[in-house]
């Protein structure tokens, strides 16, 4: 399930806080792995579980595509013959190659209110990064600022929306007493239905109309002809994202992979293309959040009932999560953005949104983070990445 290791690594380790670490290896062990959270947050009323056959695919071998480029090994903690813990190692080697670093990750961190077991799960995934040969660890990241990342330090009041982190209050402590210090705050938006006005719209058109004089159009995805779409798309975001912090171009696969399942839930109307005379210069892309319906699934399960309220549920959906927008660096201070946002509120308010979430924006971000200040969007949350030498 995991990279190969010898015997001698496959065995248990006992810590001296009597907690027993298992390196995750069999397809039992996985299991458990990915259920260890539905039973530690089973009476949070804001947990929302992961669906486990995407999880299952995302951690295994020959399923996902970073399994090719990039290798981990995930860690389960017992005591008293329950599983307390869990934690994931990671080596991501596109990450260290594009940004020459030296740098490991942990990710996937869950683990009850007790020091002991969360220092023997950290105590387990620096050790295996050591042994990889890597100087410092970061995270929470699984695997990459590509996929969800951050730990919830601020708005535990509300459940988090589509492919967004979630976390117990306690965990903050956990982790700060593990040597961790902060790295990088992550901010989400909350941006609702009473933002957008007429002055908001007029506004809106009008750089419209000065893109238009300039040469610059914005239009709908065209899902016929997604696979082309798609690879256009990655290209602006591998070159629009490169100088943000931990980024790490997706591999074509990697992205074809997150395309696919984003396909399912996508709406056309909130994924937007900014073309210059036909070469794509902007996009934005928006989902419906799906954790309205995914966190009345019992332990991610899509059988026997799970599907049912998957397929019936997306109807009842009534906020969206701005995910990706962004602009090629030349391109930027056109008014691209805002004609995104204004877009984005414009066909939300038709369609009977009430409100959107613009995550995440990385505190330094100033433009980005102005642009959502100036559509009255507020900080609703916080999520944090940290570092450690090792």
């Amino acid at each position: 399930m995991t990279e190969a290791t010898p015997v001698q690594q496959r065995k248990p380790l006992t810590t001296a806080q009597g907690v027993t670490i298992q390196p995750v290896h069999t397809g039992k062990q996985l299991a458990q792995f990915i259920d260890f959270p539905h039973d530690l947050y089973k009476d949070d009323p804001y947990y929302v579980p992961e669906l486990h056959i995407a999880q299952r695919d995302l951690l295994t071998p020959g399923k996902h595509p970073f399994h090719k480029h990039s290798t981990l090994q995930l860690f389960l903690a017992w005591r008293d013959n329950k599983i307390v813990g869990r934690i994931a190692a990671i080596l991501n080697k596109n990450h260290n190659e594009f940004n020459k670093a030296n740098d490991g990750f942990f990710g996937f961190f869950d683990s009850i209110n007790d020091e002991g077991v969360a220092a023997s799960l950290f105590q387990a995934a620096e050790q295996w990064l050591k042994e990889k040969g890597t100087r410092t660890m970061i995270g929470p990241v699984n695997f990459s600022t590509n996929e969800t990342c951050g730990l919830l330090v601020d708005g535990f009041d509300s459940p988090p929306v589509a492919m967004m982190t979630y976390n117990k209050p306690y965990y903050l402590d956990l982790i700060d007493r593990q040597g961790l210090q902060k790295k990088v705050d992550l901010y989400a938006y909350k941006i609702t239905e009473d933002a957008f006005n007429d002055k908001a719209l007029k506004m809106m058109n009008l750089l419209k109309q000065r893109l238009s004089q300039r040469g610059v159009t914005i239009r709908n995805i065209n899902m016929k002809d997604f696979k082309a779409e798609a690879e256009r798309i990655r290209e602006v975001y591998n070159a629009a994202w490169d100088k943000n912090m931990g980024f790490v171009p997706m591999t074509r696969e990697e992205f074809d992979y997150t395309a696919k399942d984003l396909k399912l839930i996508a709406d056309p109307d909130f994924i937007q293309l900014a073309e210059l005379n036909g070469k794509l210069i902007g996009i934005s892309i928006c989902v419906p959040d799906i954790n309205q319906i995914l966190i009345k699934i019992k332990r991610g399960r899509l059988f026997p009932t799970g599907l049912i309220k998957l397929l019936t549920g997306r109807k009842k959906i009534n906020s969206l999560r701005v995910m990706v927008l962004g602009v090629l660096e030349e391109y930027r201070k056109m008014g691209i953005e805002a004609c995104f946002y204004g877009s984005i509120m414009e066909k939300g308010l038709a369609k009977g949104m009430k409100w959107a979430e613009a995550s995440w924006v990385l505190e330094g971000n100033e433009m980005m983070n102005r642009a959502v200040e100036h559509i009255n969007g507020k900080v609703y949350k916080t999520y944090r990445i940290y570092e450690k030498a090792i």
